[in-house]
Formats: structure tokens, C-alpha cells, sequence
């Protein structure tokens, strides 16, 4: 078996996803998938990005040219009132989102998931963060918006970024609003067998 055939691989273009496994020192190839994302009528939430997570993660593993074994997908959401808000269309609806959001709480909802293609073992999860926003006004609103920061990012905006600003504050992990709970991630990559002792040492 070569390297690159237990090599691990995010199933996901998201920079911050990678910037967040560079962090930890993980070693692993970028290939996104190319699944349906669309909701499916009565899930819940949590239902909703398990099932993404382990579609992506599958929808790339199944693609046998594509060198590796373990698949790590991922799906975020920013849950407000029970209603799901993705990346806004414009800034518009950026902006209407942002005044939802402002001075109170949502939860920011991951799931992931981690295919062995070797033995078809899964591990997967959900994490929940509660996140607070302090109220915002009109021009901080147009502002962050001009920045174009918010439009592609789920709630319309990012934690990392220039929208640091807004948040008052969190309760849980603060990767997992960036887009991956490394802690989680981490430990299921080890029970898998990805991971050795620390993320840098693949086995």
C-alpha cells in the first residue's frame, strides 16, 4: 500500500476546513465532492448535515480513481429559530439575515463524516455551539456586507474574519463555528485508525 492509498481526504472546497486540519498538522489530499445538497422534506437539523456529511464523504470515496482511504466529509448550518440559513443569494438577503441574528443567539450545527473505504467503517457526528450576536446597527451591518465577507458563508458571515466584530459570545467549540470541530474530528479519526497517538502521525 502506498502512502497516498491510506492517505486521508477532505471531501470538501472549503478553505477553512483545511486551513482548520493544517492547524492540527494533519496530512491529507483535497477533493470535493460533487454531491446533492439539496434538504429533504421532514428532516431535522442534526438529521440534515449527518446525512451531507456522509453523502459527501461517500459520493468522493466512490470515485476509485481518486487515490486514498479515509474520506472525511462535512456539512455546517446556522440554525435560527428552527429555520436553516445558508450562504445569502446577494447582499440583501445578507442583510436580512444579519438583522435575524443580531442581538441574540442561533446554534451553529456540524456534522462529519469519516469512510474507511478499506473495511466501509463509519464514524460520524453532529456538535452544536450556541453562538451570541450583540446588536448591530444599519451602517455596521452595510459595512461588514461591503466587505463581502458574509457571501459564501452559512448566517452570512465568519467567526475568523472581520465578523469576530459581532459576536459577543459562544458556548462549545469555537472550530466548529469556522466550519469542523477538530476536537471531535480528531478523536474519530483515531478511533478509526487515521490517526495515531497525535494527528500527525498517520498510520
Amino acid at each position: 500500500m502506498t502512502d497516498n492509498d491510506s492517505q486521508l481526504v477532505l471531501a470538501s472546497a472549503s478553505p477553512r476546513r483545511r486551513e482548520l486540519l493544517e492547524q492540527v498538522g494533519l496530512s491529507f489530499l483535497v477533493h470535493p465532492s460533487q454531491a446533492d445538497e439539496s434538504e429533504l422534506p421532514g428532516e431535522t437539523p442534526e438529521e440534515h448535515v449527518m446525512r451531507l456529511s456522509r453523502v459527501k464523504a461517500k459520493e468522493v470515496a466512490d470515485r476509485m480513481e481518486i487515490p486514498g482511504r479515509f474520506f472525511l466529509g462535512s456539512d455546517t448550518i446556522v440554525l435560527r429559530d428552527n429555520e436553516i440559513l445558508g450562504k445569502p443569494a446577494d447582499a440583501e438577503e445578507a442583510a436580512t439575515m444579519l438583522r435575524s441574528l443580531a442581538g441574540r443567539s442561533h446554534q451553529v450545527i456540524s456534522g462529519f463524516a469519516i469512510v474507511d473505504r478499506a473495511t466501509g467503517q463509519v464514524q460520524e457526528k453532529t456538535v452544536t455551539t450556541q453562538v451570541w450576536f450583540r446588536p448591530l446597527t444599519d451602517r455596521e451591518i452595510d459595512g461588514y456586507i461591503a466587505s463581502a465577507e458574509p457571501m459564501d458563508k452559512a448566517g452570512a458571515y465568519g467567526i475568523q474574519g472581520l465578523g469576530a466584530f459581532m459576536v459577543s459570545r459562544i458556548e462549545g467549540s469555537y472550530s466548529n463555528v469556522v466550519g469542523l470541530p477538530l476536537c471531535e474530528v480528531v478523536q474519530a479519526l483515531e478511533a478509526i485508525g487515521a490517526i495515531s497517538l497525535f494527528c500527525g502521525d498517520m498510520t
